[in-house]
Order: structure tokens, then sequence, then C-alpha cells
């Protein structure tokens, strides 16, 4: 057996070579930071060194740039018209009288309905005993597939019924005119429908979104709309009738340029007994589930005609 005594490792040299090791990984860390610390030291402003996993950005930066921006906006905007003038009327100057007609509390009115082929057969004479002042009367339609003109089947014979029973009466066309041409060819169209007939009360450019899959007039423009409805107007106008806008809440704020048709008399779709449209209109078409003596098979729209308490 061996008993000469085994070399041992001295506990200074152990601990030299943990500082040398320590030291190493130091400088390790210490040198990819080197150029950031010697910039800082300067007063320079640190560079950004992009991840070369990642695409680069396009976001724009958020400080202000000195150059004006050119990029056209695609959002139609209304022209700086003043508004059109204020609704006279407030929600409480309207109530039902015995006969569910609406009544106006603080100006001169008048009652009407509108018809079209979905009332069927009329008696017109029932209608006027009814109390029911004024009908306005669909002459025609733009088809919203075809785009071809078309008659309403029952147009002859409710302007001739609604006349013979001492009736004001006036027309509209629903439209889906989706240019300027389109539109003047409705208004001629109305123009020729109503020749030899006693027209007193309005024409109208009745413009609707039909409730149908892709109608080809989903994608007019508020510009495109309120020129067709200029258009329309101007054509019934000259002819020497009285021109008229048809729109409900939505469309008045979305889709047409009221501001522009100021000078025609508007047409309100607004199915409630109170008033909170806040521009003047000549026309409020209050409810679509009205009944009337005399049409005895549909609904039908009911009408208060108001006459302005300030003239």
């Amino acid at each position: 057996m061996d008993n000469a005594p085994r070399n041992r490792i001295r506990p200074e040299f152990v601990l030299s070579a943990v500082a040398v090791l320590c030291a190493i990984a130091l400088i390790a860390v210490a040198l990819p930071s080197l150029p950031y610390m010697i910039r800082t030291f300067r007063g320079e402003p640190p560079v950004s060194v992009a991840d070369p996993t990642t695409e680069p950005t396009t976001e724009p930066t958020t400080e202000p740039t000195t150059e004006p921006t050119t990029e056209p906006t695609t959002e139609e905007t209304e022209p700086t018209l003043p508004p059109p003038p204020e609704n006279p009327y407030g929600v409480n100057d309207f109530q039902y009288d015995e006969r569910n007609y609406l009544t106006c509390l603080s100006g001169d009115y008048r009652v009407g309905i509108d018809v079209s082929r979905y009332q069927f057969d009329i008696d017109w004479e029932q209608v006027a005993g009814a109390g029911i002042e004024f009908a306005m009367i669909r002459v025609g339609y733009r088809g919203y597939g075809s785009g071809a003109l078309a008659e309403d089947p029952y147009a002859r014979a409710n302007l001739q019924g609604a006349l013979d029973a001492g009736l004001d009466v006036g027309v509209y066309f629903f439209s889906q005119a989706i240019s300027v041409e389109e539109a003047a060819e409705e208004a001629q169209y109305v123009l020729d429908y109503i020749a030899g007939y006693d027209i007193t009360m309005p024409v109208v450019f009745d413009w609707e979104i039909p409730s149908v899959e892709n109608p080809r007039s989903q994608d007019v423009d508020p510009r495109t709309l309120t020129d067709c409805a200029l258009e329309f107007c101007a054509i019934v106008e000259e002819a020497g009738y009285t021109p008229m806008v048809y729109f409900n809440t939505l469309q008045a704020r979305h889709d047409l340029y009221i501001s522009e048709l100021t000078d025609y008399p508007f047409w309100l779709a607004l199915y409630t007994p109170r008033m909170r449209f806040p521009y003047k209109i000549q026309m409020w078409q209050y409810t679509d589930s009205g009944v009337v003596p005399g049409i005895d098979q549909a609904y039908v729209d009911l009408y208060i005609w108001l006459e302005d308490p300030s003239e």
C-alpha cells in the first residue's frame, strides 16, 4: 500500500480562477452595449437596431410633418350650406282625433293618403266621405333589377276616381335612378302620364332602397342622388307643377344633401305621433297602417299636410 501524501489544490487558486471567469463573462455582456454607453456618455441619441426577424414597419410616425397632406378623402361630405329652415312644430303640437287621424293643434292642416296597386280597388266616394282631403297616387316605378320603367296598374283608375270624388290629387314616382339621365327620364315619364289630369298637389321624386337583395340602386352615393332629385324637380317645375322630394329620417341624414333641396317642399316618412324631425317639412307620412273606409283590402299610408304657421 502506497502511503505517500497527495497534492491538494490550494483555495486561493480556486478563487482566482472563479474571478477570472466572472470577469470574462462581464466583458462578454458589456461589449454589445459599449457603443450605446459611449453615445450616451457623449450626449448623442441612441441608434435603433431593427430586429432582422421582423418585417419593417410601415406605420406612419406620430411626429407632425411640415408637409401638408394631399391624400384625397373618399368619404362624401355635405356641402357647407345653411341647414334647411327649422321645423316650427314640436312634440306636443299633434294629437289623434276620433277617426284616428293625426291633427295639428297649432296650425292649419289637411288629411291625406297615398295609394298604389297594393291598395287594390278603392271606393273613392267612401274615402272622401271619411274625411280624406287629398291623395298622392303612384303613377309608376323603375324596376330595382331591370331598371325598366313601368306603369302602376291602378294609377289611371285611382287618378280619375280621386278627382271625381273631389279630392286634391298629387302623384309620385318610385325611383331607382342611378344617374341624372335616369332621373330626367323618370320626370318626363310622369309628365307625359299626368297630362290631361288636374294635378294640384305635388309631383314627387320618391327614391328608396327596396328591401331586396342587391338592388341596382344600392351603391348610389349622396352626391349622385341629390343631383338626381334636383334634376327631377327642375323638370317638373319647368312644366308648371310643384315638385317635392321624399325621404325618411335615415335618408335625410345619410343619403341626401337636403340643404341643397330647400327650394322644394319635403315629404317626410316618420312613423310616430310625435314630431321629432328638426327641419321644416310640408307633408308628414306618420303611419303605414292606416284604416280608411273605402280601402278595404289593405292598410294605407296616412298623411298630414302642414300649412306653415308663419305664413
